[in-house]
């Protein structure tokens, strides 16, 4: 009788425990990047992903060397950088204006020019939000970002004037 109380015990905390730990992950929005996911997936293989030359691209290397195109072809051709400044955007606590670095179609900096700063606490808001609406646009590399709980306005505000600026790209 009493074993049966133990098992009842430990199953019941181990789906408390996975219960814990998804509920968690939702709220949170902890994930695995793509990349890491489908190397746990993906066997690893033992043998070399490099083609092995034959023969005859051996005797005539001359070929070979035609087939590929120079190195200083694409090391020369250096992307673009631009900087497109946003359209202020008008929040409930304030303007919001954000300055977007393109390397090429590549988001590579975005930079708050005006924040919300009607008070102390629209300023420790912002400060915190900022930087991690920063990291959600440089890893989705557009304006389709999630807010952030507790900067719903200046999250909104900065979509906007972010979204104005890649448009004018």
């Amino acid at each position: 009788m009493r074993q049966r109380r133990w098992r009842g015990t430990l199953l019941f905390a181990g789906i408390l425990t996975v219960l814990g730990l998804t509920v968690g992950v939702r709220l949170y929005g902890v994930t695995q990047p793509e990349s890491a996911q489908v190397s746990a997936l993906t066997p690893r293989s033992t043998t070399s992903a490099t083609p092995t030359p034959s023969a005859s691209a051996a005797a005539a290397p001359s070929a070979t060397a035609s087939a590929t195109p120079a190195p200083s072809a694409t090391a020369s051709a250096a992307p673009a950088v631009r900087t497109i400044d946003g359209d202020t955007v008008q929040t409930r606590y304030g303007a919001i204006q954000v300055q977007v670095t393109l390397s090429g179609s590549t988001i590579t900096k975005v930079t708050e020019l005006q924040s919300p700063n009607e008070d102390g606490r629209s300023v420790e808001i912002n400060q915190q939000a900022g930087p991690m609406l920063e990291q959600e646009v440089l890893a989705s590399q557009s304006a389709k970002i999630d807010t952030i709980s507790g900067a719903t306005y200046t999250s909104e505000g900065y979509i906007q004037s972010l979204q104005s600026a890649l448009d004018k790209a």
